[in-house]
Parts: structure tokens; C-alpha cells; sequence
């Protein structure tokens, strides 16, 4: 295929033939977290306010760092309202609790997730947040 040089050479410019081009599907993939059925997927976790039922789990109460900076309050409806420094109701939105496993999604769509590493300690975004 001839390159393209010159305005005088435009009448020998070839377009790539697309012969070669193939769809490509992949089954079994893991979706990226942005992707549609990944966001579908994660939505559906978290129950819609309509629909809102208790989850019982021991870790309702509030959750606060040691300097008190960050504070948690899991409330028993599944919804938290979180407090950083003194921006009461900084962030606000559901969770969900598997296990010792908690996932966030905030009212804006954020999430995030942490782990309960015993009855009174949480690991979240780098942080120990311990019951009070």
C-alpha cells in the first residue's frame, strides 16, 4: 500500500481493507467495574429505599477513628450517614453486610468497602475505625 505523501499522491491512498477485522468475544471474562452488567450488577445489591428491609447483622452503632476525625453510623435500615471532621452528614447512602465483609455506596453512586476484622475494630479506605 502506497503512504500518502503529497496532495498528488491522494489518488493512490488505499483504505486498509477491513478483511481482517473480526469481532471478538469473550466468554468467561471479568467485566471492568465501569462497565454496564458490572453497574447492573452492583446496583442490584444494594436494596432501593422502596424496598427497604432490616439486615440483621452485630455491627449497627457508630464507628469512629481514633482521632475522631471519621465517624460511621451504620443504621439498622441499611443506610449510614458518615461524619469527617465538622462536616456532619458528609457522605450519606446504603450498605450491605456479608459476612465480615461491608460494601457503601453512597447517594451519589461512590462506592467503597472495608472488612470487620473482630466484633469492635473495621478496616475501611486505610483507616481502623473502632465501635463506640
Amino acid at each position: 500500500m502506497p503512504l500518502l505523501r503529497r496532495k498528488s499522491d491522494a489518488k493512490d491512498f488505499q483504505q486498509p481493507s477491513s478483511a481482517f477485522l473480526h469481532p471478538v468475544i469473550l466468554t468467561g471474562a471479568a467485566l471492568p467495574a465501569w462497565s454496564a452488567d458490572a453497574s447492573t450488577e452492583r446496583k442490584s445489591k444494594f436494596q432501593q429505599p422502596s424496598e427497604n428491609t432490616m439486615q440483621q447483622h452485630p455491627y449497627v452503632g457508630m464507628w469512629v477513628t481514633e482521632d475522631g476525625r471519621v465517624r460511621h453510623e451504620l443504621l439498622p435500615d441499611n443506610r449510614y450517614d458518615e461524619a469527617r471532621g465538622n462536616r456532619e452528614h458528609a457522605y450519606r447512602g446504603r450498605y450491605e453486610v456479608t459476612g465480615t465483609h461491608i460494601e457503601y455506596r453512597d447517594d451519589t453512586g461512590f462506592i467503597a468497602d472495608g472488612d470487620f476484622v473482630d466484633d469492635n475494630t473495621l478496616h475501611h479506605g486505610g483507616m481502623v475505625l473502632r465501635r463506640k
